[in-house]
C-alpha cells in the first residue's frame, strides 16, 4: 500500500521578481519569488510550478487552498 503524505504550507508570493527562488524565513514561511506578473493567475501558476520543483513532486500534486488573489497563500503539497 502506498503511503501518501500531504502537508499544508504557508506561502508569501513575490511576483515580478528578477531572480526566481524560494526562501524560508525564521517562522518557516516560504517566500516564493516568481518572474510572472500577478495577472490572470500567471503568478499563481508560476508558484505551483516552483513548489512542485522545490518539493520534487508533480504540479498536479500542488493545490492552492486559500489566497487566490492575495500575496499570502496556503497550499497543500502531496506525494513527495
Amino acid at each position: 500500500m502506498k503511503n501518501n503524505k500531504n502537508m499544508q504550507i504557508t506561502v508569501i508570493v513575490h511576483p515580478n521578481s528578477k531572480n526566481p527562488r524560494i526562501e524560508k524565513d525564521m517562522f518557516h514561511t516560504l517566500h516564493v519569488y516568481v518572474t510572472a506578473p500577478p495577472l490572470e493567475g500567471k503568478a499563481n501558476k508560476a508558484v505551483i510550478d516552483s513548489l512542485a520543483k522545490y518539493f520534487g513532486t508533480k504540479k498536479s500534486n500542488v493545490f492552492m487552498l486559500r489566497g487566490g488573489k492575495s500575496k499570502n497563500k496556503v497550499f497543500e503539497v502531496g506525494s513527495f
